[in-house]
């Protein structure tokens, strides 16, 4: 099991003081895999002084699941390798078969572990290594979806919710066969701004936006402004009414 032997030799040092600072860089910060390619390639360059050891592998969304215990329709080479100092190196990943939805995106993490050589002097310096772990998306995206994703923002529904808890969260709907990725998202309240954790709206579903601090206390329509991300992670800034949730009903009934 190459994951926790991987993980165990990044801790192996005394626990004193440590230094971290990540040598692996990932082009992009997304991979979009079109139904269509046999394969997509994507570069990892080491930017540090010293050579690294990498381990890469994709996951279904359990991202605490062991590599060796994942199954997904892809096949990623090579798994685990080494990269020299300012070098790189070029992962590919390949559709390996399956039934997929085609009238949707599906999504997938691509996760790059990078374990840095032991020095010499780490005993003498108590030292500790750490093991640094990306974790990016990967939309696998049929062939008969052309469009920019971000272009679908247009047809999003922004109202207010009650949750589980009795709480008022934002409640964003995504009519469209893409996955949205909302960076930023504030609302205005009789308050003043406030300030929404970023999440992602699955094709045909909804995600709820909860405030990053304090609770939301909106009595009346009002406006979100909000950033979605395109395929090169780019911030796509617009701004939308925040209806409550008896005039979002009356939107999906129009």
């Amino acid at each position: 099991m190459k994951f926790p032997i991987l993980l165990a030799a990044a801790v192996a040092c005394s626990v004193v003081s440590f230094a971290a600072q990540a040598a692996i860089t990932i082009t992009g910060t997304r991979v979009i895999y079109p139904a269509q390619n046999r394969e997509v390639n994507v570069r990892l360059n080491n930017v540090d002084s010293r050579p690294v050891l990498v381990q890469a592998w994709l996951d279904d969304g359990d991202a605490a699941a062991a590599p060796n215990e994942i199954k997904v329709p892809f096949t990623l080479l090579p798994s685990v390798f080494r990269v020299e100092p300012h070098r790189g190196q070029a992962l590919r990943i390949m559709f390996a078969g399956g039934d997929m939805p085609t009238d949707r995106e599906s999504v997938y993490w691509l996760n790059v572990l990078e374990i840095p050589p032991k020095p010499k002097d780490a005993d003498e310096r108590n030292m500790i290594q750490l093991a640094f772990r990306t974790r990016i998306k990967m939309f696998y995206r049929p062939a008969s979806l052309l469009d920019d994703p971000t272009a679908q923002r247009a047809q999003l529904k922004w109202h207010v919710e009650s949750d589980d808890k009795g709480q008022s969260v934002v409640r964003l709907d995504n009519p469209s066969p893409y996955y949205l990725s909302v960076g930023m998202a504030e609302v205005e309240t009789a308050n003043g701004k406030v300030a929404l954790l970023p999440n992602m709206a699955p094709p045909f579903g909804s995600v709820d936006l909860l405030p990053q601090e304090g609770k939301l206390d909106i009595k009346a329509p009002t406006t979100v402004s909000y950033t979605v991300l395109n395929d090169f992670g780019t911030a796509i800034k617009d701004s939308a009414e925040l209806g409550s949730s008896q005039s979002a009903e009356a939107q999906k009934n129009q």
